[in-house]
């Protein structure tokens, strides 16, 4: 039995070690093939360029197709569209009987204590560790301003950071997100607004009031082994090696029993711009979340505010759903969003591995006919 163990241990550090090794090889590929596109005349020519950053290039705002399928007339029409649909509506007027329950949930607050106020410390590293070239938001103050900043003045600043947090405030001036939208690859010539991947300019101010809520957040959550095991996105340690043998793993103990195994594979559109604040909110809640870390997540999602501009024009829309791109929120409170589904009951025959919004169903039986039924009845 314990030389079994072992080579079944062995085995498994064989195969993890080879898949990596296969996923640097493959991530290096690409690179190398790019250096390759110069021209003879001149061989550095686009690897001097971009690493100049003089290989800039705007992403052209074209003509897109409606839900109605006609096409945009202006580009004011266009920004219009791209805006609605980067930016999703959080109606309440079509609220069911399960999210008017939600949100009286989340309209009450948590029975816990307070957190302790942020250090000056806690804060100067989060203000330390932004990165200079990253762009700023509307307000263009740039984070290396920050740090200047806070070095002449450590306790006003600390202050005021804890101010919001013994208020609950995320404050409207730090709730603005600059869109700027990247074409995705391969995508150039379609019509579909789909074809743009929407990336949020913020205030770097609020972007360290992010970081050192989540920071606290973070520690609540792994503290107390909130999230589900199943999660192996936005996760410390963990990588898409480690959902891919667990999925592995899965589907061999199924061949072990002389057993299939079906995969349903899910994908979320506009994953963080579509998130339901409400459920975020009843999950921290369920989490022990303390109060005053609570009181902050909640502000936080009210009052947004998301512009777009090019030619001289203009848009600004109100954001009720979802957190921006580019947000350091983001991806944590994705992970507390998507517990409830992973937490869900599924039959013994069934497995369900996420990592971040991409989510992977398997399920195992002894014949085809078997695996579709279940299947089925775990998507319902």
């Amino acid at each position: 039995m314990y030389m079994s163990a072992c080579a079944c241990a062995h085995t498994h550090t064989h195969t993890h070690t080879k898949y990596a090794a296969t996923i640097k090889r493959e991530k290096t590929k690409p690179w190398r093939e790019y250096c390759n596109l110069t021209t003879e005349a001149n061989p550095w020519n686009t690897v001097y360029r971009l690493a100049a950053g003089k290989n800039k290039s705007n992403t052209q705002i074209t003509t897109l197709r409606k839900p109605d399928g006609s096409l945009t007339r202006d580009t004011q029409e266009t920004l219009i569209l791209m805006l609605e649909y980067f930016t999703p509506e959080d109606n309440d007027l079509e609220d069911n009987d399960h999210h008017k329950q939600v949100r009286d949930i989340t309209a009450q607050l948590p029975n816990t204590p307070d957190d302790q106020e942020f250090t000056r410390e806690e804060i100067g590293k989060v203000i330390e560790g932004m990165n200079n070239k990253k762009a700023p938001g509307e307000d263009g103050i740039t984070a290396e301003i920050h740090k200047l900043t806070f070095k002449m003045f450590p306790k006003s600043i600390t202050v005021l950071y804890n101010s919001c947090l013994k208020n609950g405030v995320f404050p409207d001036r730090w709730k603005k997100a600059k869109i700027i939208p990247i074409t995705k690859p391969g995508t150039q010539n379609s019509k579909d607004v789909t074809k743009y991947r929407p990336i949020s300019l913020l205030n770097v101010r609020g972007k360290i009031l992010e970081k050192v809520l989540i920071n606290r957040i973070n520690h609540h959550i792994y503290s107390t082994e909130f999230l589900n095991k199943n999660q192996y996105g936005f996760i410390p340690q963990t990588s898409t090696i480690d959902a891919i043998m667990a999925m592995k793993e899965f589907i061999q103990e199924g061949f072990a029993k002389g057993e299939i195994t079906v995969t349903v594979s899910l994908d979320v559109e506009g994953a963080f711009n579509s998130a339901w604040a409400p459920t975020v909110l009843k999950n921290l809640k369920e989490s022990g979340c303390l109060q005053n870390l609570y009181n902050l997540t909640k502000n936080y999602f009210t009052q947004w505010k998301a512009t777009m501009a090019t030619n001289n024009i203009k848009i600004e829309r109100a954001v009720s759903k979802g957190c921006p791109q580019g947000s350091c929120l983001g991806p944590e409170l994705w992970n507390i969003f998507y517990n409830s589904l992973l937490n869900l009951e599924f039959k013994s025959s069934t497995k369900i591995i996420a990592f971040a919004d991409d989510l992977l169903l398997l399920t195992r039986g002894k014949s085809v006919r078997e695996l579709e039924n279940i299947a089925n009845i775990e998507l319902i």
